[in-house]
This record gives structure tokens, sequence and C-alpha cells, in this order.
């Protein structure tokens, strides 16, 4: 029994429930799956399922069923595809660290870049890293040693990320303050307040790095997620997520079939990081600076209209 989020479809709001029969069953026990804390926002009104989110859940049931195997397989095929995502990624490192140095003043601002780049050079350790568990990995005698080497593994990858965002949000605030700067000496000529050509395009750039670099460390979230759900590669209970009921335990829910009465409730942080709560906080603050110049300008418009009318001015 497996409980979707609501907004799932466009013309039911509700959440759904799917209920899957297997004929070939070898117990009496009933798997319960809540998914409604798991997807994607598409708009206010849309929700979805990533690929990945789809696999998690699937391998709930495989390791249900016993089958470990399926649950290893996974999980290094996500530290494969983490890792080619870094490498498109760094390609990228050489060209916007060339357009910082351009555009930034300062020894501070080129300090930050010349760590960034230090930083995206650890990606060869992380390579030569996975590369040796891909090795010791067929010398495996069990899944329970493969499963301990894929924790050695994240655990090793995870400092790595911590540098890097550390890097991207020093220059970020070297960025911000590099317009400022611009938006004062702007000022001081009397010119209107408007960032150049360069500043722009190595905004977008960093941009584009920032969804590169989510968009890698995602498939190492999604380790995470499984791995600190089943630490063993073996299927057990999670509070809010799954639940193995025994035919007695749906006899004392009343036979209720809504897998939310047997997971439980787990309270969920909304899942940003700093650099994602910072970003979001500042493009608000920015959205509420261009507001409220606008209503300045609508302000004087309105007064001045208003004296027109009444001939006072």
């Amino acid at each position: 029994m497996l409980t979707l989020p609501s907004n799932m479809f466009y013309t039911v709001t509700l959440p759904a429930t799917l209920w899957f029969f297997d004929r070939a069953k070898q117990d009496d026990r009933i798997l319960f799956i809540d998914t409604r804390n798991i997807f994607n926002q598409i708009d206010r009104a849309h929700r979805e399922f990533s690929d990945e989110q789809i696999q998690n859940i699937a391998i709930i049931s495989h390791l249900h069923k016993g089958k470990k195997e399926k649950f290893i397989k996974l999980i290094d095929r996500y530290f494969e595809q983490g890792m080619e995502k870094l490498l498109e990624s760094k390609i990228q490192v050489k060209s916007i660290s060339e357009q910082l140095l351009e555009v930034l003043d300062g020894n501070d601002s080129k300090d930050t870049v010349f760590d960034l780049v230090k930083q995206w050079s650890d990606l060869k350790k992380l390579r030569t890293r996975h590369g040796e568990y891909l090795k010791k990995k067929g010398k495996q005698a069990s899944i329970e040693q493969i499963n301990k080497a894929q924790h050695a593994l994240r655990g090793d990858i995870e400092p790595f990320y911590d540098g890097l965002h550390q890097c991207l949000k020093r220059l970020d605030k070297t960025v911000r303050r590099h317009e400022k700067q611009l938006a004062e000496k702007a000022q001081k000529k009397g010119k209107r307040n408007a960032t150049d050509k360069q500043t722009r395009e190595l905004k977008t750039a960093l941009e584009a790095l920032h969804a590169e670099v989510k968009n890698a460390e995602n498939f190492y979230k999604h380790i995470q997620w499984l791995q600190e759900r089943f630490p063993l590669a073996k299927y057990e209970d999670v509070t809010g997520l799954c639940k193995s009921a025994t035919p007695q335990e749906v006899r004392e829910q009343d036979y209720s079939l809504n897998p939310g009465r047997y997971v439980g409730v787990v309270i969920e942080e909304d899942g940003k990081t700093e650099e994602e709560f910072v970003e979001e906080l500042l493009a608000m603050n920015q959205e509420l600076g261009s507001l409220n110049r606008e209503a300045r300008k609508l302000e004087k418009i309105i007064h001045r209209n208003v004296l027109k009318l009444t001939g006072e001015e």
C-alpha cells in the first residue's frame, strides 16, 4: 500500500493510494509506504517524482523481499552518476575562474578564486578513491562488506562538498560586494545604478555552476537518504516512511489500509541548505527593493497628478 503526495494529478488534489497485489507473496505481512513527504515541487499547485525518487521508493519493496543486491547496485549507480556530473562541472570552473579574475579586484577576491580552483583539484583524489572502491568491491565477500565500503566512500565525499559550498559562498559574497562598489561609483557620478555586462555574465556563469554542483550533489544526497534509513542494506521499519504490518496490526487499526496509520509521523525539515536559504532570502530582498523603488515612482506620479487636478501645481 503506497500513499502518494497531494497535488500529483492535474484534476485531483487529494493524495491517492496505490495498491500492489503480489500473488507470489511468501508471508502474510503488508508493506505500507507513505511518500507524502517525497516530491519535487513544479509550481504552487503541482508536484512530481524525480526518476531517483521513484527508484528510492521502489527499492524499499525490493529490500522488503530480501533483495539486498539491488540496494547495493542502486547506491553504486548514484556514485557513478554523481562522479560523472562532477567531471562535467569541472570543465566550467576554468572559464568561470578566468572571468572572476578579470572582473574582481583586490587580493582577497583573487585568493577566493584560487581557493575554488584548489578545492576542485581535490576531485582527482575522489576519482582515485572511487576507483579503489570499485577494485576492492569485486573482491568483497558479502553484501555487508560492500555496504560498509559504500558508507566509507560517502564519508570521503562529504568533506569535498562542504569545502566547495564554502568557496562558492565566499565567491557569492565577493560578487555582491563588487556589485555594491559599482553602484556606489555610479551614484557618485550621478549615473543610473546598473550592473555592467561583465558582472552580469559572471553572475550568470556562477548561477550555472551552482546548478551543476547541486545536480551532482543530488546523487550523493539520495545515497545519504537511503543509507540513513537502511544503514545495514536490509529492510527495516522507518518512522514516517514504511512499516511491514502483520494481520493482527491491521485488525487493531480497524482494517484501515491507510499507510499513515501504520508508519507514524516524523517532523521533516524543509531540506534547504544554508546556501539555498541565503540565495532565496537575497532574491526576495532584491525583489522587495525593486517593488519599493517602483512604489516610490508611482507615489511621485500620483502626487503630481493630484496637484495638477487640483490646480495646486
